[in-house]
């Protein structure tokens, strides 16, 4: 929970997830990903366990990428599919009475959208948990449900 993963070339990077929200980013070109998995929608100025909020798991994880792929001071062409926000346990967070996956989900396409990052495919919401898996050779996400068929995002 709350980890971020970065690879380049091929393997695997997976996440199990509940009201969480996997964030899978690619640049398709130079074979990079990175996959976030966000707890929690807003750090509220924490700077420690960056990969745990929206607002700092992006960021840190397009860093971590920028690194891995030896572009520094360039900016990658990513793309994002992001995966979970399931309502799993009736929570809601702080005041307000949006279940946590919710929030973690609006909170993710907010930061993607001002960093200017399309989200290209989506699975999210409903009450079971999910496991998010993305090739990194061929920027595949899949999705794998308990019960269900793996679908590819």
């Amino acid at each position: 929970m709350g980890g971020i993963g970065v690879g380049s070339s091929s393997g695997v990077l997976r996440t199990l997830l509940g009201s969480c929200i996997g964030i899978a980013l690619y640049e398709r070109r130079l074979k990079v990903v990175g996959l976030a998995h966000v707890v929690m929608p807003d750090s509220m100025g924490r700077t420690s366990s960056l990969g745990k909020y929206a607002d700092t798991a992006i960021p840190e994880t397009i860093r971590k990428m920028i690194t891995i792929a030896g572009v520094c001071g360039k900016r990658l062409d990513l793309s994002a599919k992001i995966a979970g926000g399931a309502n799993m346990f009736a929570q809601t967070y702080g005041n307000g009475t949006v279940p946590i996956g919710e929030k973690n989900r609006i909170a993710v396409e907010e930061v993607l959208k001002k960093l200017n990052i399309p989200i290209l495919a989506r699975h999210v919401g409903g009450t079971t948990g999910r496991r998010m898996l993305i090739d990194i050779a061929t920027c595949t996400v899949q999705i794998q449900v308990v019960g269900q068929s793996v679908i590819e995002i």
